[in-house]
């Protein structure tokens, strides 16, 4: 048995309103308890007066997505792309990221190193290739190319009921997480008009059926609330991004039990490095149609009573803006509502109890602070303040 004990710190528990007094006493890398008198620990890490936060869960990270160019990604070798993406997890964890959720790639091959310690990296929960329908948000052809983008690293392009139920039961069989769909056109694809619903009912059902059978879920990428109607009134869970939601739909979602995992980070990015990073024009263009409807989506979203996660969705050499994520949650949602959205909402997301919270008995995954960030928010995200990160009980 290994105890450990945080001292010297406030906490965050990733639920409540308040902060609350340390210390947090760790046993067998499990939280054992937080409060009240020190105890007898085995090792003593001194927070210094900053703060304890359950570790953060990104719900919408791509491990494979080194490119903004598409076609480039998927032409890669897979053993380049696994090394790119090792990278950028062990620099999410570093940030202080425990758990990603990877909604468009990784793999079993990725997953077991991770397992094994080969690699440094958060608790990765993977879909394996998002499911794309011809011409759909996914597929990377530009419309005057006759190139097969055929690697699927990050999506697969898939028609059709019977194939969609293969590729389903072919991800679970390798141990997939989840199911991600795309279901409305998006921004860097070339071909896809934003606003209209992508796959036929028939088509989505098929998914969504074969997820539930597994006890597992679909999240969808969708814009346009008519997308996300389509999707949700089909048997979709998880809708990310949602930046052109209604009121109306709004409340569907909350009536169906649905999430909303907005990702602020990457259009904010998009729209100050786009052009640096090589996007293209048309991107672009799309890009600025869904950058400020996403703060008024999260606003519609909380209104009606969706529970809200956090995400990134960060390609290529924009991974760095994750952090730049949480601060634009907290201005628009406040502190503590941000940080429930990227802990305890995001682990109930992924189905995970235990992680999210600082409490008896979850795991004793956290991140340490300097200072109070409900005075001074920016220790969230800044590069100059110092910060702690540990998983599973064990300090990165």
């Amino acid at each position: 048995m290994s105890t450990l004990s945080v001292v010297n710190a406030l906490v965050f528990d990733g639920v409540s309103d308040e902060l609350v007094d340390g210390p947090v006493h760790v046993v067998d890398g499990r939280i054992a308890a937080v409060g009240g008198p020190e105890q007898p620990a085995d090792h003593i890490l001194d927070a210094r007066g900053g703060t304890v936060l359950p570790g953060l869960i990104d719900a919408h990270c791509h491990a494979y997505g080194i490119d903004l160019d598409m076609l480039a990604l998927e032409s890669r070798p897979l053993s380049y792309v696994a090394l790119a993406a090792a990278r950028r997890l062990g620099a999410a964890l570093a940030r202080g990221f425990t758990t990603v959720r990877d909604p468009s790639g990784g793999d079993a091959g990725l997953a077991r190193a991770i397992a094994e310690g080969l690699i440094p990296a958060p608790r990765y929960l993977w879909t394996g290739p998002a499911l794309s329908q011809t011409g759909g948000h996914g597929d990377v052809r530009a419309a005057d190319s006759d190139v097969c983008g055929c690697s699927a690293h990050t999506v697969e392009v898939v028609d059709g009921v019977d194939p969609l139920r293969r590729a389903v039961r072919e991800r679970f069989r390798r141990g997939a997480h989840a199911i991600k769909i795309m279901t409305s056109g998006g921004v860097v694809s070339l071909t896809d008009p934003i606003r209209i619903p992508q796959y036929s009912d028939d088509e989505i059902r098929a998914v969504t059926e074969e997820a539930a059978r597994r006890g597992s879920y679909v999240a969808a990428h969708a814009y346009s609330s008519e997308a996300i109607r389509h999707a949700i009134d089909n048997g979709v869970r998880s809708i990310e991004h949602g930046n052109l939601l209604d009121a109306d739909t709004a409340a569907a979602m909350a009536a169906a039990g649905a999430f909303l995992v907005p990702t602020l980070a990457t259009y904010d990015a998009m729209e100050r490095r786009g052009a640096d990073v090589g996007m293209a024009a048309i991107s672009r263009q799309k890009n600025r149609e869904v950058l400020e409807a996403g703060r008024e989506a999260v606003q519609l979203a909380r209104t009606a009573g969706v529970r809200v996660g956090f995400g990134t969705d960060l390609m290529g050499a924009l991974e760095d803006e994750q952090l730049n994520g949480l601060r634009l949650q907290v201005e628009l949602d406040g502190v503590l509502t941000a940080l429930r959205s990227a802990t305890s909402v995001n682990a109930e997301l992924i189905g995970r109890s235990d992680l999210g919270r600082i409490q008896e008995g979850a795991v004793a995954d956290l991140l340490i602070v300097a200072g109070n960030p409900v005075e001074n928010p920016a220790v969230l995200w800044s590069d100059r303040t110092k910060r702690i990160v540990l998983q599973g009980g064990v300090q990165i």
